[in-house]
């Protein structure tokens, strides 16, 4: 965050961010519809802000419709494979929006840095992702690709943070404190990547990340503005009458196990 961009205020943020969610609604609608298959690539640094601004899509969209992909480390037989094979797994059918968090970027970003690949496995990869990406794009599929950047500072402000709240420690491993060591070479080997994998047919965007306000805006307004969705019409739902009854009783609530009023308990120490 820049002395020339303050922080986004609040309400501003919630009132867009409200209206790009809704936005993004007609826009699953457009895709099961349509049956179009979009891919979306979330990565960057750590703490760059990819979880949060991935939450904020899919907040308000259908399960079935929007998938998180975050996939582990890969397995002996994964290893074994070709290396886009585990994600040509996890890519589409018609009518889905797929969002990785992380993807095959792996090879060319932490799997390089920390000596994880091979030269010859790195090399081949950027020799590969462009013909990759592009059979995807001949294939149909909306392919869209978003790079999260923090600077140095606020990287280091955020894992801090998580060092002092029980409720985030977890997403500090010892692979994001490792970054702030490979500063450097994380930033050669993004250097590198883009390099090879910036096309015009599948170019990055970049997201200025410092303010995770605006990251969050500007990311969403962009991914609305590439894609021309419309707003699908659907036919009209109405409540039918309730039947009258035809003799039900309900079995004795004694019968049944119920959790513990815990709200109860609450209003109680709380004088209510």
């Amino acid at each position: 965050m820049t002395a020339q961009q303050p922080r986004l205020s609040k309400k501003l943020y919630e009132r867009e961010l409200l209206r790009l969610q809704q936005e993004l609604v007609k826009l699953q609608e457009w895709v099961r519809a349509e049956g179009v298959r979009l891919v979306v690539v979330f990565e960057g640094r750590d703490a760059a802000g990819k979880g949060g601004a991935i939450k904020r899509v899919t907040q308000y969209l259908n399960p079935r419709v929007a998938r998180i992909v975050a996939l582990p480390a890969p397995t002996d037989r994964q290893r074994g494979q070709w290396y886009f094979q585990r994600y040509v797994e996890q890519l589409p059918a018609a009518g889905e929006i797929v969002l990785f968090d992380r993807s095959w970027y792996n090879r060319a970003g932490v799997e390089r840095v920390m000596g994880f690949c091979t030269d010859e496995e790195y090399w081949q990869f950027l020799r590969q992702c462009p013909t990759f990406e592009r059979m995807l794009i001949e294939a149909g599929i909306e392919l869209r690709k978003y790079w999260f950047s923090v600077s140095d500072v606020e990287q280091e402000r955020r894992f801090r943070s998580r060092l002092n709240d029980p409720m985030r420690r977890w997403k500090l491993s010892p692979m994001d404190t490792e970054s702030l060591t490979r500063w450097e070479d994380y930033s050669r080997a993004k250097d590198e990547m883009f390099q090879h994998t910036d096309m015009p047919d599948s170019p990055w965007h970049v997201v200025e990340s410092d303010d995770k306000r605006r990251s969050r805006i500007n990311m969403i307004s962009h991914l609305l503005s590439t894609l021309p969705y419309t707003d699908v019409s659907k036919p009209p739902v109405s409540l039918p009458p309730r039947p009258a009854s035809k003799g039900y009783q309900r079995p004795p609530r004694d019968l049944q196990k119920y959790v513990p009023d815990h709200a109860a308990e609450l209003e109680r120490r709380a004088g209510r």
